[in-house]
């Protein structure tokens, strides 16, 4: 059955402390000298991934025992759930590429998806104090020390479209293909799944990502875009993008605002 708004809201306020305690345990890591270490796929992890994971697995299963949860470093270890209509996706540490480098660019995402969609979302980034909120129905907010206020996506400017992309993982050439023909603004790069969510602030009007991502990535990115008013569509039929595929496994596409 299918969370009320009002719930989801609720869900999500009781989860704020949690993602900034996970956010803790990042910042407490990234400031010693920590190691870094090659998962089965060669993507780097470090004690922060895993450190903030268990954090918030604890905190899932006090908060909303019975819905599955799909993480990020537990799949990883072969611990892959059963999902049905309902579960979460968790990404403990997005953009570790970024925590690595020490750039600030790095976030904490906790998604609940209902119907193959990502219903509410907080997208937490530590290191540079910026907490982002979604629920759908109930529109998305930014809480960062000047406290928190509502956001929502933007008109496009008439000089064009700001267009965020992946910093690490840049591919020019399909992006240059992708704007072809587009009247284009400016053009910048930034970490993790603040992407998504700078496209819900209105600060920037497209993210087109055209390489492989898996749906813990974006899952709460995605759900602060929606309630902001903003879509995520497959770059190859414009369909909405769905959640709970096989494999957990994204195809190419592109975030858009108003």
């Amino acid at each position: 059955m299918s969370a009320s708004r009002h719930d989801l809201a609720e869900l999500l306020d009781a989860l704020v402390p949690l993602i900034r305690e996970a956010g803790q345990v990042i910042m407490d890591i990234y400031a010693t000298d920590f190691d870094v270490t090659r998962k089965g796929d060669d993507s780097p992890v470090t004690q922060a991934d895993q450190r903030a994971e268990a954090v918030i697995l604890a905190g899932l299963a006090r908060l909303a025992p019975g819905i599955p949860v799909v993480a990020e470093e537990a799949v990883a270890a072969g611990q892959v759930p059963e999902v049905a209509d309902r579960f979460f996706l968790v990404d403990p540490l997005d953009g570790t590429k970024e925590f690595i480098s020490r750039n600030g660019e790095f976030t904490v995402n906790i998604a609940l998806v209902e119907g193959g969609v990502p219903v509410a979302g907080l997208v937490y980034a530590p290191a540079i104090g910026r907490l982002f909120g979604g629920v759908q129905g109930q529109g998305a907010w930014l809480e960062d020390a000047q406290g928190r206020r509502a956001i929502a996506c933007r008109a496009v400017p008439a000089q064009g479209l700001t267009v965020v992309a992946s910093r690490s993982h840049g591919d020019e050439t399909a992006l240059d293909a992708f704007l072809a023909g587009r009247a284009v603004a400016s053009r910048t790069n930034a970490g993790s799944s603040l992407k998504l969510c700078l496209v819900a602030a209105g600060e920037a009007d497209v993210y087109p990502r055209l390489g492989r991502t898996m749906e813990w990535d974006i899952a709460a990115g995605d759900a602060v875009l929606r309630a902001a008013g903003g879509r995520v569509q497959v770059v190859a039929d414009g369909s909405p993008l769905r959640y709970g595929k096989p494999g957990f496994d994204n195809p190419h596409f592109a975030a858009w605002g108003l």
